[in-house]
């Protein structure tokens, strides 16, 4: 019998729900609502200023020395990625705009092999690539500008002295970078229709700790997490679109969690299954309820 944990109703958004007849029809879908969103100022993409700690009661354990298991969050590797092109090449030209030039974007996409986002991925949907068609590259730059480990200078991107401080303490980096991105950031900035901040990061990591450790789906993480449907369909799509955006997106960019595609269904259809990085990070309530997974 599966376990729950009691929270609050969600409040309701207005973000319908999308299907998909194969997992390339689910980037397509996911690259071109990204570059309709209008550009705003970066300072937006930040809920908190900067803090050490997360915005919610969550403890994180002490992080280990191997920054192999670091390199696991997709957000963290991309940034150290950055801090080091900078370090090593100067300075990065950007457009007039403030975004980068296509060709450190060019360089990033081959650099960062970030999941549904490879160089295949965003060339089947573009036939250049600008800051905007790199969606994960765009979050990056707003975040190292809202975290003040980078600064635009005469039409250049460039480190300020923390950010310079950081390239060779990696360690140093995760600590500030990921629960930075993942708990003050409102990550309903960068959904097709912009909704609040995902508020109830205890509850939904706690069942997903349970739920997560053998894979689950929106729909069960949403009725895990809520209780059994008592919703008409549009008001569950609504639902089940704040849950992606939210916090399973947020914790798959992290490397927290792998996003196993459907070739054949929709997003409702993914599974999202715990990594190895979880353990790592997170102290939970639930660590005691957890049934270790059965790896073959």
């Amino acid at each position: 019998m599966r376990h729950r944990v009691e929270t609050t109703k969600l409040q309701e958004i207005e973000n319908p729900h999308h299907t998909s007849s194969g997992s390339e029809d689910v980037f397509h879908y996911t690259a071109q609502w990204w570059q309709k969103i209008e550009p705003k100022p970066v300072q937006h993409l930040a809920t908190h200023a900067r803090r050490r700690q997360p915005v919610s009661m969550i403890r994180l354990k002490p992080l280990p020395d191997d920054v192999a298991i670091l390199d696991q969050s997709h957000v963290f590797r991309g940034a150290r990625l950055i801090l080091g092109y900078v370090a090593e090449h100067g300075a990065i030209p950007l457009t007039p705009s403030k975004a980068f030039k296509r060709v450190f974007v060019n360089w990033a996409a081959e650099a960062f092999v970030w999941p549904h986002w490879t160089v295949a991925d965003l060339y089947s949907v573009n036939k250049v690539l600008n800051e905007y068609d790199f969606g994960p590259l765009e979050v990056l730059h707003h975040l190292l500008i809202d975290l003040k480990l980078g600064r635009h200078y005469k039409g250049t991107f460039r480190l300020t002295k923390v950010g310079q401080g950081l390239v060779k303490k990696p360690k140093d980096l995760f600590e500030i970078l990921v629960p930075f991105f993942l708990f003050n950031v409102n990550h309903g900035y960068y959904s097709r229709f912009e909704h609040e901040p995902f508020r109830d990061w205890g509850a939904g990591l706690n069942v997903l700790n349970i739920e997560a450790e053998n894979g689950v789906s929106l729909g069960e993480f949403c009725a895990a997490l809520y209780g059994p449907v008592t919703r008409d369909r549009e008001q569950q799509w609504r639902v089940e679109s704040e849950l992606y955006t939210g916090i399973l997106r947020p914790l798959c960019w992290a490397g927290l969690l792998d996003e196993h595609r459907s070739r054949v269904g929709g997003l409702g259809d993914n599974i999202y299954q715990k990594t190895a990085l979880w353990p790592v990070l997170f102290a939970l309530q639930t660590d005691g309820r957890v049934r270790p997974a059965v790896r073959h």
